[in-house]
Order: C-alpha cells, then sequence, then structure tokens
C-alpha cells in the first residue's frame, strides 16, 4: 500500500493516539510529514501502518514511553521536528459518556503535553470532542483552561476552536474542539490560523453524495472487490476514488429479519423511537421481550439530502441507510469521514463489548476526518512559512472562535 500524500511534504511531525491515521493523512496531503506515530490498540495501529508505510508506529501505551527525545531523534536522522498532533481518547469527555472527573482517560492530555514539553515543536494540535469545554477536573479546574495554562507555561501561544467538518468538505454535521499551540518565538495571531470554510451553507457535500455510486448490497451481502456502481457522479466522489483499483470494506451487517421489519418502518428523520410497540427495542438476551427503553439515537435513518450526523464509535447501530434496510457499511462510513477509497481498515468489521481491539466501525467513528485535518494542516503551514510581525501580534484583535465558527 502506498500513501497517497502532498508531494511536497517537508515537514516532519508525529502522531499521538494517533488512531487509524486520519489526523496523519490530512496533514499529508496539507504538506506535512508524520515520521513517528503511536497508538495503543492493535487493530488501528495496523490500519496506521498498512496506509502508512513510511511512519515507524509505536504500539504501546503512551505512558510507558519513558523517553520521547530518543524515540523522535532515532525516527527523525538529521531533521528537525516541526509539530506533534494527536487526539486524546475523548470518552472521558464526551457528552454522551459518565463525565467522570476521576476518569484516567481525562488525564491523557498531560501525556500529549509531555512530549509537547520533550521535544519543543514549532506547532501542536490537540483534537477532542467539544464537552471537552465544560468539563471539571478532579481538581474543579474546567479541562479546557488546565490545557491552555499548562502549554503556556511551556512556552506556546494557544488557541481554541471548534470547527464543523462539513464546513470543509466533509459530508457529515461533525463539531470538534481544536487547541493549537504556536511556539512563543513565532509572532501570533489567532484569527490567522482559522481554517476558511470552503463547503459553508449549501454548499455542504450530502449522504446522497458521498455514497451514491457504492455498490447497493443488503444486509449480510459483501461489497468487497466490487466495481462501482455508477460511474463517479460529482467531484467527491471522483476524488474518493483517485488510487483506488476498487471498493474494500464494503460489507453490510446480517441483521435478523426482527430488525429489518424494524428498518422498514423507519422513515428519513425517524429512529426506533418512532416504530410500533411490538417492533421497538429488545431486552438484551431475551429477544422476545421488550426492553421497554428507547435510545432515540439508534437506528435512524439518515437524510440523504443533508450531511450526516457525526459519525461516532457507536455508528455501527445509529444509523440506517438511506434507501436499503440495514446500517451503514465500514466503506460507507469511511466515505462520511472523507476517508479515500484506498484507505483500507484492518481487524474484524464490528467487535463485541467485551473484546479489546477497536473495530473497523469503531477506528473510522473515532478519527479526525483527514479533510477537516487538511483544512487546519494547510493553514498552520501557511502561518509557518509567512508569520505575521511583531506589529500584526500586538495589533490583533480577540476572537471568539467558538462563536464564529460552529456554524
Amino acid at each position: 500500500m502506498t500513501q497517497r500524500t502532498s508531494p511536497h511534504q517537508t515537514a516532519a511531525i508525529i502522531d499521538l493516539f494517533a488512531g487509524c491515521g486520519g489526523f496523519s493523512t490530512g496533514f499529508g496531503w496539507a504538506g506535512f510529514r508524520s515520521i513517528l506515530a503511536n497508538e495503543q490498540d492493535a487493530w488501528a495501529s495496523e490500519t496506521f501502518s498498512r496506509n502508512h508505510p513510511e511512519t515507524k508506529v509505536i504500539t504501546e501505551d503512551i505512558r510507558l514511553i519513558s523517553d520521547p527525545k530518543a524515540l523522535v531523534k532515532e525516527a527523525l536522522s538529521d531533521e528537525a521536528l516541526v509539530g506533534i498532533i494527536g487526539g486524546p481518547p475523548c470518552q472521558g469527555f464526551s457528552l454522551s459518556g459518565t463525565r467522570d472527573p476521576r476518569d484516567p482517560r481525562n488525564s491523557l492530555f498531560a501525556e500529549f503535553l509531555r512530549f509537547v514539553d520533550a521535544l519543543k515543536p514549532k506547532f501542536f494540535v490537540l483534537e477532542n470532542v467539544p464537552g471537552i469545554r465544560s468539563l471539571r477536573l478532579r481538581s474543579g479546574r474546567l479541562a479546557e483552561s488546565v490545557i491552555v495554562s499548562e502549554a503556556e507555561n511551556l512556552g506556546f501561544n494557544v488557541t481554541v476552536m471548534q470547527l464543523n467538518a462539513a464546513n470543509y468538505g466533509v459530508p457529515q454535521a461533525r463539531n470538534r474542539v481544536f487547541f493549537v499551540g504556536i511556539t512563543n518565538t513565532i509572532p501570533f495571531v489567532a484569527q490567522r490560523l482559522i481554517p476558511p470554510a470552503t463547503h459553508a451553507g449549501s454548499e455542504q457535500l450530502t449522504v446522497w453524495q458521498a455514497i451514491s455510486d457504492l455498490p447497493r448490497i443488503e444486509s449480510g451481502e459483501r461489497g468487497d472487490g466490487l466495481n462501482y456502481a455508477t460511474p463517479a457522479k460529482n467531484t467527491y466522489q471522483s476524488w474518493a476514488r483517485r488510487g483506488s483499483s476498487g471498493v474494500c470494506n464494503h460489507e453490510a451487517m446480517r441483521h435478523t429479519q426482527r430488525l429489518i421489519d424494524r428498518f422498514k418502518l423507519i422513515q428519513v428523520g425517524q429512529s426506533v423511537d418512532d416504530v410500533p410497540a411490538e417492533h421497538g427495542q429488545r431486552r438484551r438476551g431475551s429477544p422476545g421481550t421488550l426492553s421497554g427503553k428507547s435510545f432515540g439515537q439508534n437506528n435512524m435513518r439518515v437524510d440523504p439530502d443533508r450531511p450526516a450526523p457525526t459519525v461516532a464509535a457507536s455508528f455501527q447501530s445509529n444509523f440506517i441507510h438511506p434507501t436499503l434496510h440495514r446500517n451503514f457499511t465500514a466503506r460507507e462510513a469511511a466515505r462520511l469521514q472523507s476517508f479515500p477509497d484506498y484507505y483500507q481498515f484492518s481487524g474484524s468489521r464490528t467487535t463485541m463489548s467485551w473484546e479489546k481491539n477497536l473495530s473497523q466501525y469503531q477506528q473510522i467513528g473515532n478519527a479526525v476526518p483527514p479533510l477537516l485535518a487538511r483544512a487546519l494542516g494547510r493553514c498552520i503551514a501557511k502561518y509557518l512559512a509567512n508569520p505575521p510581525t511583531e506589529h500584526q501580534a500586538r495589533s490583533s484583535r480577540p476572537t471568539d472562535l467558538f462563536s464564529e465558527l460552529n456554524t
């Protein structure tokens, strides 16, 4: 597998909590080169290595890496490290989780900053869910303010922005928070780090524009190795196919007839909440008994004419195909996340709750959308190549990045 990246990659970066590689892919298109990645999960690490063969991937708990300098020096050779990117696990911050301030995952951002402190890059980007802004740590302080103040103590100016992926060519309304730090040896103007929207308003891509050319397969069928259903119908589909020899990771979940009958009753914009009681949720381990509970985010049939809702790690049960009576395949979800079709995902398609590794579905749902990463990477590359003057830095006005970008 050859990585498809920018032909002008010169700036070396490392990717922490790298997952399956969405962040590195987008920054690669922006001209950066990931020389080292760290990811604890074996299947996500395998996916990263498979698609980024020139990157050294360390499959290990980051807390066990005692000497970041030695690790990176070996990978860098005589180059200088320019940046560090990464997204510490978000479950502790997510509004859909328990938001327990004692959750050890809440402190993994400190491991990210440990690498920043040791390696002194020109910039860093830390990505997470919007819930990180309102979470209080065990100390009672807001996680956001702790991250910013700690980074400032390490010699960085920091801006925090919330970006909607749909504004950057991703066919998905996905809001994510980015902490962007620039070394204080470079003049700082926060506004110049905001990537300009490329697909605002009516230009945002829809679900159907993203997936309508993929083979139409029913529940339990495989589409791996098949040709595309139709010629590419738009520029996004043409772009997604570039460098791909066919369709992969396109296998539909095998649903029971009971589930298929439920799906047939769900119209666009509806979910399991909208079906008659006899077709509702069943008790786990007792399919003949109604659970009495309903989760409105499950089994939602997405609107084909709008960007998809956020593709989360649990999307295998969240969404129903716009026209077929089944959940999305991994490849369809990858299209909604803006992974190109040459990108192949390793590991099992799905896993049970007690299984350890991240499935293909979870890897895709956890990823930073590559096109969103590209937009931010390009903005940072331009900033570093043509930094503001001291006068511009002194005269720059404060900006509420959240109110400007979360649309």
